[in-house]
C-alpha cells in the first residue's frame, strides 16, 4: 500500500470526480478526458465551482498517473479513446463506505457528519450520522490519518471534517457563510470575531470551574 498522498486542489477534484462517477453512475465509468472536464466543472455537488480547461486537467492527470500512481488509463476492446480510472481502493486500502466519504470531502471540502450522510447517499447508503462518524473515526485512526476533525468554528453547531491529503483549511474557510446583513438604516451589531468568542468561552469555563471548586470546599 502506498503512503498517504499529498494532493493539490486540482488533483483532489480530479480524483473526487472519478470516484463519484464510478460509484454514482458506473455506466459512464471510466471517464474520457472530455467527460472528466465536464465532471470537474460541474456546478452541482462541487465547492468551489471551477472552470478548468482540458490542458489543466491533463497536467493533473499526468501527475496523478506517473508521479503518484493514483490514476490509470483504460482502453476497451475496439475503443480508440483513452479513458481514466482511479486507483484509490488499492493504494489507500479503503472500502466503499470510506471511499464515498472521502469522495465528498474531495469534492466539497469540510462537512459535518450530517451533511456527509445526505450527500454521500447517492454513492453509499448511510443509516444515520452515527454510521458516518464510525467511518470518519476509522479514516482518522489510520497510521497516517486520511481525515481530520476541525475545531468548531463560531456559529457552527457541529464540528466539520476534512480530508487530510493536503494542507488543512483554517476554521474560517470551514465555517458556513454568514447570512447577509439586512438592508436599511438600522444595522445589527457586528458579530464578535472568533478569537473574542473563544476568549469569552474560556473565561466562562474558568469561572464555572472556580464555582465548582468552592462548592466542593
Amino acid at each position: 500500500m502506498s503512503m498517504k498522498p499529498n494532493l493539490t486542489p486540482l488533483e483532489a477534484r480530479i480524483l473526487g470526480c472519478l470516484v463519484e462517477k464510478e460509484l454514482a453512475t458506473p455506466e459512464y465509468y471510466p471517464l474520457t478526458l472530455n467527460a472528466l472536464v465536464a465532471a470537474c466543472n460541474q456546478k452541482s455537488n462541487r465547492d468551489p465551482v471551477l472552470q478548468l480547461a482540458a490542458d489543466e486537467i491533463e497536467k493533473g492527470l499526468a501527475s496523478l498517473q506517473y508521479e503518484k500512481q493514483l490514476v490509470a488509463t483504460y482502453a476497451g476492446a475496439g475503443s480508440r479513446v483513452v479513458k481514466y480510472t482511479h486507483r484509490l481502493l488499492e493504494t489507500l486500502g479503503v472500502d466503499t463506505p470510506e471511499l464515498a466519504i472521502l469522495c465528498e470531502l474531495l469534492l466539497r471540502g469540510p462537512q459535518t457528519p450530517g451533511e456527509l450522510r445526505g450527500r454521500a447517499s447517492r454513492m453509499h447508503p448511510f443509516g444515520s450520522p452515527a454510521e458516518v462518524r464510525t467511518v470518519l473515526a476509522a479514516l482518522a485512526a489510520r497510521p497516517e490519518p486520511y481525515v481530520a476533525e476541525l475545531p468548531r468554528a463560531a456559529g457552527c453547531k457541529e464540528n466539520r471534517f476534512a480530508h487530510a491529503f493536503g494542507p488543512l483549511p483554517d476554521i474560517a474557510s470551514a465555517a458556513p457563510p454568514r447570512a447577509a446583513a439586512p438592508a436599511g438604516p438600522a444595522r445589527e451589531k457586528a458579530p464578535e470575531p472568533p478569537g473574542r468568542i473563544q476568549e469569552l468561552e474560556k473565561r466562562i469555563a474558568d469561572l464555572e470551574a472556580q464555582i465548582a471548586a468552592l462548592r466542593r470546599g
